[in-house]
């Protein structure tokens, strides 16, 4: 084992040589830094699980770095360079744009699991660019592009790997260099999936047929998705392929949010006693509040956490109330999440193109303003690492007690959303902000009601994925009411990408 492994637990010690041992059977040697031809043409596939706190990120973080120091090529979904027999690949994946995002924020270079079921296409001239940035060529001579230009695209790359970001640090624009999209025909090595809990079989199949390494990375405490009859796929594999973390790791203060989300192992926990730890770890922590009002300046960029959809819907109408949100029009800054895209079949390309820039369904998108053609829509896609796009929109905002959402929207066809100031705990999965507010009077109710999922009660499953879904400061919302804003809405603070220009107080009740 590598001098890496010093840095771990006892638990991820043993995983990581686990992991080690499937990867030699691969033909990659991480002790030795070789790569070799795979022994066999037998599929792998082996789970790492652990609940919140126990060290998966950080494992999968020191196996990415030891591949890559063997030489395998990591598979961002951005470009990828000419197949070479002797090239091995690795691909990090997640579910949703957000959970890739935190990732990536953290050193480890994720895109969507959708993302790479589809590969750019380049423009021969620019590809020669990409192709020496992944060293794989010689500085070109690119006859719009200066020396200057071509060395900020060096400079780009080696700190972020980003062959777009690097392009766009060189002056160019997405549509100057990728000219179209295609379905992967080649498989790959290797797949890292991060966040797999939320993954169903069908999701798990395709991957198997892209990967004949595939590694899962999931927490067995949250929801399974739904129709999966609260199974993950990573509880359907043979015992010794599951490596279970079960040591909890600690910041140099202890985490009051993950102690909550752990003490709801305790089968003997009730919803009143629960609630008295979250009330006392307030008054110790100011990372735990308990909140006696929805705080509605932090609904466009963290939406509440529910469980009802009846209560999702009154959130969303009493934000829009209070920021004065006309019924005909959207104002800039509201919250949006992607409900699909519905487009025929003669504009496949441009599904394509929009799904692959991240607006794929359960994407957490903000209205930025009408587009330049009627029916569309500028929009930041939250978490995709080229945000900002345009696209002829369908949105629709939900009705307390109307059947028929209104649509103060659309286009005849494009991308459909709801409204993102609230989301269900269940399409949370995935997703991490630093302030969450969880809607504990949802919880109360799962609890009366006494509903068991795979062998726990609801409330405690949604509890431990909501709180976890915090990275800072948890907001533990008491009563149905509704602060005021202190501010208008506003999209000044969101990050603009060059390579994507825009072508495209008093409470109050509310339950």
């Amino acid at each position: 084992m590598t001098d890496t492994a010093l840095t771990f637990s006892d638990d991820q010690a043993v995983a990581y040589d686990a992991v080690t041992e499937m990867l030699r059977g691969a033909g990659i040697d991480l002790d030795e830094q070789l790569l070799t031809p795979p022994k066999s043409s037998a599929s792998a596939v082996m789970a790492v699980t652990g609940k919140a706190g126990s060290g998966k990120t950080l494992l999968l973080a020191q196996l990415y770095k030891a591949l890559e120091q063997a030489g395998v090529e990591v598979v961002s979904g951005d470009y990828e360079s000419r197949k070479r027999k002797d090239k091995r690949t690795l691909a990090i994946l997640a579910p949703t744009n957000k959970a890739a995002s935190v990732l990536r924020l953290r050193g480890v270079p994720a895109t969507t699991i959708h993302r790479i079921l589809y590969t750019p296409v380049y423009d021969p001239e620019y590809e020669r660019i990409a192709e020496w940035l992944a060293g794989n060529g010689e500085r070109p001579d690119i006859a719009d592009l200066t020396e200057h230009a071509l060395d900020r695209a060096a400079a780009f790359y080696a700190n972020n790997k980003s062959i777009p970001g690097a392009l766009a640090a060189a002056g160019l624009r997405g549509s100057d260099f990728i000219t179209g999209w295609k379905r992967r025909e080649e498989p790959l090595d290797i797949g890292f999936i991060d966040e797999s809990s939320m993954l169903d079989d069908k999701q798990f199949e395709d991957l198997k047929e892209i990967f004949p390494t595939l590694l899962l990375f999931g927490d067995p405490a949250q929801l399974a998705p739904v129709g999966q009859s609260g199974t993950m796929v990573f509880e359907k594999l043979p015992a010794p392929r599951v490596l279970n973390l079960s040591r909890v790791h600690r910041q140099a203060a202890d985490n009051p949010i993950l102690d909550l989300a752990h003490a709801l192992a305790d089968p003997a926990l009730e919803f009143h006693h629960f609630e008295k730890m979250v009330e006392d770890a307030s008054k110790r922590d100011e990372r735990v509040v308990w909140g006696q009002r929805v705080e509605v300046d932090l609904m466009a960029r963290s939406p509440v956490l529910v469980w009802r959809n009846a209560t999702r819907i009154r959130l969303i109408n009493a934000f829009r109330t209070v920021y004065g949100a006309p019924e005909d029009a959207l104002l800039e800054g509201e919250p949006l999440i992607c409900d699909g895209i519905e487009l025929p079949l003669k504009h496949r390309k441009k599904r394509l193109d929009l799904e692959a820039r991240g607006l794929i369904r359960g994407a957490q998108v903000v209205f930025l303003g009408a587009g330049r053609k009627p029916g569309f829509s500028r929009l930041h896609v939250v978490g995709a690492e080229d945000p900002q796009i345009s696209a002829a929109s369908i949105v629709k905002i939900e009705k307390p007690d109307e059947e028929e959402p209104f649509i103060p929207f659309a286009a005849r066809m494009g991308a459909t959303f709801l409204h993102g100031a609230a989301v269900t705990i269940h399409k949370a999965q995935g997703s991490q902000w630093n302030t969450v507010q969880v809607f504990a009077p949802d919880l109360f109710v799962a609890a009366r009601m006494g509903r068991v999922e795979a062998g726990q009660p609801l409330w405690k499953r949604l509890a431990y994925v909501a709180i976890t879904r915090a990275q800072e400061r948890l907001i533990w919302v008491v009563r149905n009411r509704l602060s005021k804003p202190s501010e208008p809405l506003r999209v000044d603070d969101l990050k603009a990408v060059p390579a994507a220009p825009l072508d495209l107080a008093a409470p109050e009740e509310f339950l």
